[in-house]
């Protein structure tokens, strides 16, 4: 694998009069992983994925895709990538392969085959001569990415490429992520959701208001995330309370009963408790995910934990 990162960013910083958009932030993308920059909406995501395209330029720092810079290189530094901010548009009246050709024909045009090819691997071939205006959200999604593919990037950019779609879609587009990455493609991929970038990224960075909340991999991470937390609801919570605690669970009052968090075992063992003291259990539910609430602690402080503060160890570097 090459030694030239795919996106190295130091110290970027991106200010709009007495807003930081950015404040500073690292991050490193190795060739051939697939890299997730997660966050809360005004989180600056989008902000540092404009800088990658040269839409808008840094205030401070330095910002390489495969070793190129804007400030040295100018459009060059698009050599190899592709990709889209926020959600890609076509010509509604136009059939799917038209707008492939015509998107195309910017870089100097393509053949016949690889239209071919990028159909296929987004799975449209069979709906390529349907005008656009006719597809669904999550198939202009997958055509979108088919677009960047005509390129035959080194680097695919996709912002929020979940966003909108029904659960349907969110399963193709994960899939369609994975297939491109197992061909060693390197994919930099935004979003707000914990769970998509779990399943999908190997190393991931959390953005918190324009800052760096954590960056490294998926399985540091998840070391650091707190136990499971079960919703039990019960005929008497208060009493379900101190048999947890008695077990040392860590409890949460919620507005309809308790979020427990501990083991499955612990969990189990808690249950048989409630039941072998009379109390009737209404409900028993999964919580966010460990990953998922490590996720909220980091990007939405508390007077007890402001997020900036969670200790969990950051990696520098690129991650494979």
């Amino acid at each position: 694998m090459s030694e030239v990162l795919a996106v190295d960013a130091a110290e970027i910083t991106k200010t709009y009069g007495s807003f930081t958009a950015l404040d500073r932030i690292s991050i490193k993308v190795a060739e051939g992983e697939v890299y997730g920059l997660l966050g809360p909406n005004g989180a600056g995501k989008t902000t540092f994925l404009r800088m990658l395209f040269g839409l808008i330029r840094p205030d401070d720092g330095t910002l390489e895709v495969f070793g190129r810079s804007w400030d040295k290189h100018g459009v060059a530094v698009l050599d190899g990538v592709a990709g889209f901010i926020e959600s890609p548009k076509f010509y509604p009246g136009l059939s799917g392969r038209r707008n492939l050709q015509l998107l195309a024909g910017f870089d100097g045009g393509v053949a016949s085959e690889r239209i071919d090819e990028v159909l296929d691997i987004v799975d449209l071939t069979d709906r390529q001569r349907d005008k656009v205006g006719e597809y669904s959200f999550g198939m202009r999604q997958r055509l979108g990415v088919a677009a960047s593919l005509v390129r035959d990037p080194r680097l695919l950019i996709l912002d929020e490429p979940a966003n909108g779609l029904d659960p349907a879609g969110i399963r193709d587009m994960r899939a369609l992520v994975k297939r491109l990455a197992s061909s060693g493609l390197t994919v930099l991929l935004s979003s707000h959701d914990m769970g998509e970038v779990e399943q999908i990224c190997d190393d991931v960075t959390i953005m918190r208001t324009g800052t760096v909340a954590y960056h490294g991999s998926i399985a540091t991470l998840r070391e650091q995330a707190p136990a499971q937390a079960h919703r039990i609801t019960t005929t008497d919570d208060d009493a379900t309370e101190e048999l947890a605690h008695g077990r040392g669970l860590e409890v949460t009052r919620t507005g309809d009963g308790l979020a427990v968090h501990g083991s499955q075992e612990d969990i189990d063992a808690l249950i048989t408790d409630i039941v072998g003291a009379g109390i009737a259990l209404r409900g028993l539910d999964l919580d966010k995910t460990p990953l998922e609430s490590l996720f909220f602690m980091l990007t939405e402080p508390t007077p007890d934990a402001p997020a900036a503060e969670i200790d969990i160890p950051m990696t520098s570097g690129a991650h494979r």
